[in-house]
């Protein structure tokens, strides 16, 4: 297969709804107060510590838009069963923020990884909102300033946003059960195989069922986008584009023709391709860097132009800062880049 193929073509369930993958396997779609405006969430039936119902991957921003979707679904799509487990890919707010919501709700237990667990933790309290949010808080300004964003305007509205997290992501529940990369957790009579990745979060979990040849991605694997790849200002120096390019390349291990469900996006055939495709993306955005760098010592922002070639509204500004960082690091730590504080304060990237 040398091509992706979308499984549904435009079949998109609608808001409330729910479209059956398989047998057993439901898909939701969920609204986002962003560009990317929604996310894929997935229903499995299950039978779990002697209840019948659904283990349910993944969970929507914790807003009345998504409360009232799934109340839709409560009443019309889930056949009279309750939600009996909660699986969160990973910490981000459209993934986790109504996971306490649902959890008290339904009784049902959160599953997910433990660096991601502490880190929504962290982040929903307002001590740790101040910090360690790549979209807002004074951390995250001060990173951003430290790599050359100067408009002052800017740099206020994200100092105001601390509570970016928080406003999506309520509270966590109080416990959880960890699960681990390569564990089996068993979901309706079936092996799913937790398949970490990193780069994107902390500890992602993807979930593979060889018996259904399906894969669970989250944001790991995305059909249309690339996914975000950030430097936060808890880990200045990290390299978590070099991590998720080899946690891609691990997957390349599965089936080139197993079904894909991504986070967002449509499911789709051709996980193998597209694994080259966000490898070219970012070896052209590499090479970009270098070639910006080789010219003039670059700083994270003036090379977002370089990057991202359209208008960008704060809350993208902010992403797209993160990944240029990322991309610098990645040449800075692999040594191809020097990196000085200038006289300025500002940390600039130029060629070896």
């Amino acid at each position: 297969m040398q091509k992706i193929i979308y499984s549904f073509d435009d079949q998109i369930p609608k808001t409330g709804t729910t479209q059956v993958i398989h047998a057993g396997l439901k898909w939701v779609r969920m609204p986002l107060p962003f560009a990317l405006d929604h996310i894929n969430l997935w229903l499995i039936r299950d039978s779990f510590e002697g209840r019948d119902g659904w283990t349910l991957v993944d969970c929507g921003v914790s807003n009345e838009a998504s409360k009232n979707a799934w109340l839709n679904i409560f009443n019309a799509e889930l056949e009279n069963l309750p939600i009996v487990r909660i699986i969160v890919t990973h910490m981000h707010p459209d993934h986790i923020g109504l996971a306490s919501w649902l959890s008290e709700r339904w009784s049902a237990p959160l599953w997910m990884t433990m660096t991601d667990y502490v880190l929504a933790k962290w982040l929903s309290d307002p001590r740790g909102s101040e910090v360690g949010s790549v979209a807002g808080g004074g951390g995250a300004a001060d990173h951003f300033a430290r790599h050359g964003l100067a408009n002052e305007e800017d740099l206020i509205k994200i100092r105001a946003r601390a509570n970016y997290f928080s406003n999506m992501v309520s509270s966590v529940p109080p416990r959880f059960r960890r699960i681990m990369d390569q564990e089996l957790i068993q979901i309706g009579g079936q092996d799913w195989q937790v398949l970490v990745g990193y780069g994107h979060a902390p500890e992602h979990a993807c979930l593979w069922c060889h018996e259904t040849q399906t894969l669970i991605s989250g944001d790991m694997v995305l059909p249309r986008i690339s996914t975000n790849v950030s430097v936060f200002d808890t880990e200045p120096d990290a390299d978590p584009l070099g991590l998720y390019l080899d946690s891609l390349t691990s997957l390349k291990e599965l089936p080139e023709d197993v079904m894909i469900l991504p986070s967002h996006g449509k499911p789709f055939k051709g996980l193998h391709v597209r694994i080259e495709q966000l490898h070219a993306h970012h070896r052209d955005r590499l090479a970009d860097t270098l070639a910006a760098c080789k010219s003039s010592p670059q700083s994270a922002r003036d090379l977002v132009p370089v990057l991202f070639k359209r208008d960008l509204d704060l809350h993208q500004l902010t992403f797209a800062m993160g990944e240029a960082i990322a991309h610098l690091n990645h040449l800075w730590r692999g040594g191809y880049l020097l990196r000085e504080v200038c006289s300025d304060g500002v940390l600039r990237f130029s060629c070896r």
